[in-house]
């Protein structure tokens, strides 16, 4: 399994995830608004306040996600995508001048 598609998987778990808990908290809520816990305002803004929070802890696991997929990637001496394109501009380079220098021989 690549890592790419590893993250992927994860990313979705997350989301999966994500869309239980909030159906979960709609539930919960909605049973206590039926229940005279909570009257429908502080429903709706506990259920807001939760997936604000969740969406931000989301965020900062698919950060830390993120950087750790790259640092392992670094650690296994994986190419960043600013090098490969260094290395092909270069190569490009390499290339033209070897046409320059075999046309000034062929003349």
């Amino acid at each position: 399994m690549d890592d790419q598609n590893l993250l992927k998987q994860l990313l979705m778990l997350g989301i999966g995830t994500t869309s239980l808990v909030a159906e979960k908290l709609q539930e919960v809520t909605d049973q206590w608004v039926r229940e005279g816990t909570i009257n429908p305002e502080d429903g709706k803004r506990f259920i807001d306040d939760m997936m604000e929070r969740l969406k931000m802890d989301q965020q900062s696991l698919e950060e830390l996600m993120q950087r750790q997929v790259r640092n392992m990637m670094q650690d296994m001496g994986v190419p960043r995508q600013a090098e490969l394109d260094e290395l092909r501009g270069r190569l490009d380079r390499l290339e033209r001048q070897l046409r320059d220098l075999e046309n000034r021989n062929w003349r």
